[in-house]
């Protein structure tokens, strides 16, 4: 069983017990070089000498599991950390239910379980790679800040999936790993693996809504593999989690701030139309519908993250144990679902309905159905704030069968309520309901700078309060 204890002394920190295995310390060690030259070339661009309040992990445990301090991103300690062990751990799920967890990679599933890892792994630099240009246009220090340790925890994720990769797989593993650090988001030859990690994250507006959206699907996906009957990536990915939450935070936040700066901007000039996107942005805000129209546009290729609707893939690593259900120790039911159904939205005869399939098949679907749950909640309190304001606005999260390119909908033309469309009047719709050239122009002339302590540019409200409630002109980056 491995340690709780946090080695702090070596290189590479980790409640591992790499100082045991020298033959895994070392192969960490040789990728470590590899992985600085690409933070150094493809992480934050211009801020890497800047002195960042950053928290490490200093701990597993619940209580006071991170410090924070001042530090070059470059030097940040990237750790390998697992949850502590549950004892008398037993897979959760599927043919092997209530077996004890495997602490070793089972034979038969060895290519499903690199398979998994892989892909998560290829999301964490992913996401760095996008948001690499935003410091240089951070609203203020605080969310500058925020940006950076969003990155550095990616960072961290992507060192979590490379230890199991390592630890688990030979060979096959330390190629993996290696061609972790080859692929690049938006590459014509290399990309990543997943589309919405090949997009543009061009504004904050946009990285807010990547960190609320896409993150939470990341949250998704590690609460089900921390479901694994392999307990080393549950232990993991139950780590991860609490330092994912820190990312939907950013973009639940982000996203309040701009929908409450807009509106404290309308009701100061005694606009009450927000659809008077002319007279709303002369005021040096983003307009409602633009925001709406981000919201359209994240939300539905984030959707697309979690694949086909009806899958074998997740119907075999839900049979072998590997990956679970959302919260699948907290479901009261048999936990292998072979005669259980579950309803999937599908086209019939020009509508879109829910049909029964087999559960097994529909576990993607399932994943989906709670990360939409999952993020209602904000968009909820979005509009409260609205509404406070006196505004006649509402954000709506889109139809799940809206703008998509993989799955059931792949092939169909949906309008945000659910109506199906034909191809022309999607057309002749499209620029009120997904962002357009103007809007991506608009958003990025409000993309300056604001460097001073304690103030924040003129589209964003300040938070409520500060990081380890720091005073709002706490300098969170000391730039050289």
């Amino acid at each position: 069983m491995t340690s709780q204890l946090v080695d702090y002394d070596s290189l590479i920190p980790n409640n591992v017990g790499l100082a045991d295995d020298p033959k895994l310390r070392r192969a960490l060690e040789a990728w470590h070089p590899g992985y600085i030259d690409w933070w150094m070339s493809m992480g934050p661009e211009g801020f890497q000498v800047a002195d960042v309040y950053l928290r490490t992990a200093i701990s597993v445990e619940k209580d006071g599991w991170a410090k924070f301090e001042f530090v070059k991103m470059p030097e940040y300690r990237w750790g390998i950390l697992l949850a502590p062990p549950i004892e008398g751990r037993t897979i959760p799920c599927g043919e092997h239910y209530g077996e004890p967890a495997w602490q070793e990679v089972p034979g038969p599933y060895r290519a499903m379980l690199r398979r998994l890892i892989v892909i998560q792994g290829d999301t964490e630099p992913a996401s760095v790679e996008q948001q690499r240009h935003l410091g240089s246009v951070a609203p203020s220090l605080y969310d500058m800040r925020n940006l950076f340790q969003v990155n550095v925890e990616e960072g961290r994720h992507l060192w979590a999936m490379v230890y199991l990769l390592q630890k688990y797989f030979g060979r096959d593993g330390r190629e993996e790993a290696h061609e972790l650090l080859q692929r690049q988001s938006g590459s014509d030859e290399r990309p990543r693996m997943l589309g919405a990690f090949n997009e543009e994250t061009p504004d904050w507006l946009s990285f807010f809504m990547f960190t609320y959206f896409t993150d939470r699907d990341g949250k998704m996906q590690l609460e089900a593999l921390a479901q694994s009957g392999f307990d080393p990536l549950s232990r993991t990915c139950r780590f991860m989690l609490a330092e994912e939450a820190h990312h939907m935070f950013v973009g639940y936040t982000g996203v309040a701030r701009i929908v409450q700066r807009t509106c404290e901007a309308m009701n100061e000039a005694g606009i009450e139309d927000p659809y008077d996107a002319e007279a709303v942005r002369a005021l040096g805000v983003i307009d409602l519908p633009t925001i709406q129209r981000k919201t359209n546009l994240h939300f539905s290729l984030t959707l697309d993250l979690f694949g086909s609707e009806e899958s074998t893939n997740a119907a075999n690593f839900f049979n072998a144990g590997i990956k679970g259900r959302y919260h699948e120790d907290r479901l009261d039911d048999d936990h292998r679902l072979v005669s259980d159904t579950y309803p999937v939205t599908k086209l019939v005869s020009g509508l879109l309905r829910p049909v029964e399939v087999p559960a097994l098949n529909g576990l993607n679907a399932r994943l989906r159905d709670d990360f939409i749950d999952d993020c209602q909640g904000g968009v909820t309190r979005w509009n409260r704030s609205i509404a406070g304001s006196g505004i006649e606005f509402e954000i709506r999260l889109p139809h799940v069968a809206f703008n998509r390119a993989i799955g059931e909908f792949t092939d169909i033309d949906v309008s945000p309520t659910g109506k199906v469309l034909t191809r022309e009047d999607w057309k002749a719709h499209r620029d009120g309901w997904l962002p357009t050239s103007d809007d991506k122009t608009f958003v990025e002339t409000l993309m300056q700078l604001e460097v001073r302590p304690g103030r924040f540019a003129g589209w964003i409200s300040p938070p409520t309060k500060g990081i380890q409630n720091q005073p709002e002109d706490f300098l969170y980056v000391r730039l050289p």
